[in-house]
């Protein structure tokens, strides 16, 4: 069901052939929200194993449109979540420090530990899509000669080979794009402009980023044709219904995790021995 979302570079994708309105194999939101939480009841037994065996890592990363979703759809899947075992790092306009440096730097120093689950709320996908769109370069200090008439395309290599580079090292990347139609964007700009509890999310900025929504389809369509490969694949989630795209997430990431064959570590005999001497000094402990 998930797969039909998965794109892993064999071919190139359209966006306007993904759904951004879909219900999977459910009759209706209450199934989907049943499965969701034991979803998320699996993935806390997952990452508990994830954690104890301290090999692998997951690098989750969400890129959307304004209102896709993304900062619930984060809080609901990973509500069970050892937080002893989970990062989350939201990358929004970069600093002068940042800009200062090369551009994924401020991404790279906030990569997963072993055993971790990290979560990238956008990306250094950032810099092949708003840089992108809104012609940014300049701001970002490169030296003349180094704007190549081919940037985007350089750009796309790097981070291809910087997700090979975390794959062969045991950081394992998941990428979302929240897929969300225009029409219902603007009924959750309303929704917040509306709500007095949800005034706080609204900002003119957003109208303004609306205006450029055909740009950043074809921007975020030529990033994830150029960097969706077998190690790193993208997921185009339908995101028009909050609940199903829960769902879907919370589905790859645990499929991903199983995928792993993650166990608790075994110990010798020698460590067994010791268990048991010491549990025998416990039981005569008074």
């Amino acid at each position: 069901m998930i797969g039909k979302y998965r794109v892993d570079g064999k071919k190139s994708i359209k966006l306007k052939d993904f759904p951004t309105a879909d219900k999977g194999i459910f009759k209706n939101k209450e199934e989907g929200l049943l499965k969701l939480g034991e979803n998320i009841e699996i993935l806390s037994e997952l990452q508990n194993k994830l954690y104890a065996e301290d090999t692998y890592s997951l690098l989750i990363i969400f890129q959307a449109m304004d209102a896709a979703g993304k900062d619930g759809t984060i809080k609901h899947v990973f509500s069970g979540i050892n937080p002893q075992g989970f990062q989350i790092f939201n990358f929004k306009q970069p600093s002068m420090e940042e800009l200062d440096h090369a551009y994924m730097w401020r991404t790279s120093k906030s990569m997963p530990e072993r055993g971790r689950i990290g979560v990238f709320n956008r990306s250094y996908y950032e810099d092949v899509l708003v840089v992108r769109v809104h012609n940014l370069l300049s701001a970002q200090h490169l030296p003349k000669e180094k704007q190549y008439k081919d940037i985007w395309k350089k750009r796309f290599h790097h981070i291809r080979e910087q997700e090979k580079y975390l794959f062969e090292n045991g950081i394992i990347p998941i990428k979302f794009f929240l897929n969300v139609s225009k029409e219902v964007q603007k009924e959750r700009f309303l929704e917040r402009i509306e709500d007095p509890s949800k005034n706080w999310k609204f900002s003119s900025a957003d109208i303004e980023e609306r205006k450029y929504w055909d740009d950043y389809q074809e921007a975020y369509e030529d990033a994830i044709n150029h960097t969706s490969t077998s190690y790193a694949p993208w997921y185009v989630i339908p995101a028009d219904k909050k609940w199903f795209t829960k769902f879907a997430v919370s589905e790859v990431i645990k499929e991903t995790l199983e995928g792993l064959n993650l166990k608790y570590p075994e110990l010798n005999k020698t460590q067994k021995s010791e268990l048991k001497n010491y549990k025998e000094i416990l039981l005569k402990d008074k």
